[in-house]
């Protein structure tokens, strides 16, 4: 095999002494780049941080007239990396979380997170590492390739190349980082809808849901042995991220500052940012951010139109669909949430009615209320057949003894409920203050079936793009991400 290029200059690789002092203590990686920032704990960070923040150039060698043009004023794009990197880690270390002894520093996640302009939304788009793209200055390689021939710069220069969208900070994390965040929250909980097991990674999941530590949850989001590979790990690596935002928010791990403390320090030995991230802009973003809630946070994945396309080099690559992904990465750059069909000023076009929800717009959690076995797993997979989106298993409800089938439902969710209630003869509705997107389904003993609603039978058959959970009609929150209680 050839030589690969030396390093494109200015980039040079970090001793293991310096790169474990890196930290941008709002900035938590991969897996957790949101979940401080977006809490919005701000307090009394400043003096604390700057003697400790490390941050190395990653713009400076870029020529400002061969980038993308800013997107709208007041939204920043970060790239997150997720670096897969044994440097520093005894081989104890490296058996226990299953990540081989590979030598060498290679790009192992990549998103794309926006900051919307009025700081109302995020959105955070997973890209497959195997994406087939053109490295400037090499040519056609897997995108991953870019940060082993270039480090961050031309990793970045990579994204911008592929996305026409410009990169304004750039954060990696590596594997003992992630696992010492999740840790430091305690753990927290995943769904899996079919059974895993991996025995190079460890793990060995039954269907169902599941409380796992940061060796677990590594090997979690990590994994590729399921039929959809790396677009089934985008998809549980973002439903790691919600988990740790929604565990982050509902304890008092940022509010109280000892806990707090103690989970910042945990970012400190394997984070890296760009140099523009300094600590009065971490700590601006993390106080205009402080009202951004689960609801307000959306996943999705890069367009894939092949994910078998055989490459000069004789491996296997994932090619985009050039014209959604165009179409995505273009609401970005105009500052639009993604998967949603709204005009600027956030509700339907003037003097139009609002549509009825469509079932493949509306995301179901159900639970057995009857006792009776195998129910709940019956009732999901007729939803899921009368097209409506059932991301998580069913689960048994508090009581055995619902007589009624209950759609319960959020304050903003009445007209996704009354669609719900029109496919389930015999349901009631009940309004809950707490919940927050997707509507639970308690199936009491009236229950009989699920009539698909009147001209949506077409929902049923999904696109080949809405079968692969991909693209941004099918953007996801970080609510519906959740194991739902």
């Amino acid at each position: 095999a050839p030589t690969p290029p030396e390093p494109r200059r200015g980039f040079t690789p970090p001793s293991g002494r310096v790169r474990r002092k890196r930290a941008a203590l709002l900035m938590a990686g991969t897996m957790s780049v949101l979940v401080l920032l977006v809490s919005g704990t701000a307090w009394s960070l400043t003096g604390w941080v700057s003697g400790q923040l490390d941050r190395f150039d990653v713009f400076g060698g870029m020529v400002d007239g061969e980038r993308p043009q800013a997107g709208t004023e007041g939204a920043l794009n970060f790239l997150v990396i997720g670096s897969d990197t044994r440097e520093g880690m005894e081989r104890d270390q490296q058996n226990e979380l299953g990540v081989g002894r590979v030598v060498g520093k290679r790009s192992d996640t990549m998103m794309l997170v926006h900051l919307g302009g009025d700081r109302d939304h995020v959105s955070v788009v997973g890209i497959p590492r195997d994406s087939w793209v053109d490295i400037p200055g090499h040519g056609e390689n897997k995108i991953n390739a870019a940060y082993s021939l270039g480090g961050p710069s031309l990793a970045v220069q990579t994204v911008e190349s592929a996305t026409r969208v410009r990169i304004d900070h750039y954060v990696e994390v590596d594997f003992t980082g992630f696992v010492d965040m999740v840790d430091a929250l305690g753990g927290i909980e995943v769904c899996l809808p079919r059974p895993i097991s991996d025995d190079k990674a460890h793990l060995d999941m039954a269907a169902g849901t599941h409380r796992v530590d940061g060796t677990e949850a590594l090997a979690f989001a990590r994994t590729r042995k399921t039929a959809g590979g790396d677009l089934d790990r985008i998809d549980r690596q973002q439903q790691v991220l919600s988990a740790m935002l929604e565990t982050a928010l509902s304890t008092d791990t940022l509010s109280d500052p000892q806990r707090f403390s103690g989970f910042a320090d945990t970012a400190l030995d394997s984070i890296a940012v760009d140099e523009g991230l300094d600590t009065g802009a971490i700590n601006e973003l993390a106080s205009q951010l402080r009202g951004i809630a689960l609801s307000d946070v959306a996943f999705t994945t890069v367009p894939v139109e092949q994910t078998d396309f055989w490459t000069p080099h004789g491996d296997v690559a994932v090619t985009w669909d050039r014209g959604q992904a165009a179409d995505m990465f273009a609401r970005i750059n105009a500052d639009k949430p993604l998967g949603g069909a709204q005009d600027e000023g956030g509700g339907s076009a003037a003097g139009e009615s609002s549509p009825s929800p469509r079932p493949e717009d509306i995301s179901l959690q159900v639970f057995n209320g009857t006792g009776i076995p195998g129910l709940g797993a019956e009732v999901s997979r007729s939803f899921g057949d009368a097209g409506f989106r059932v991301p998580s298993p069913a689960r048994n409800w508090s009581s055995t003894e619902v007589s009624e089938t209950l759609l319960r439902h959020g304050p903003d969710n009445k007209a996704e409920a009354a669609a719900v209630a029109e496919a389930v003869p015999g349901s009631s509705l009940e309004e809950d203050e707490k919940l927050g997107e997707r509507i639970q389904v308690v199936i009491g003993f009236n229950y009989r079936e699920v009539d698909p609603p009147e001209g949506e039978q077409a929902a049923s058959s999904p696109s080949p793009q809405q079968q692969s959970g991909i693209g941004s009609a099918d953007a996801s929150t970080a609510r519906e991400k959740v194991c739902e209680g």
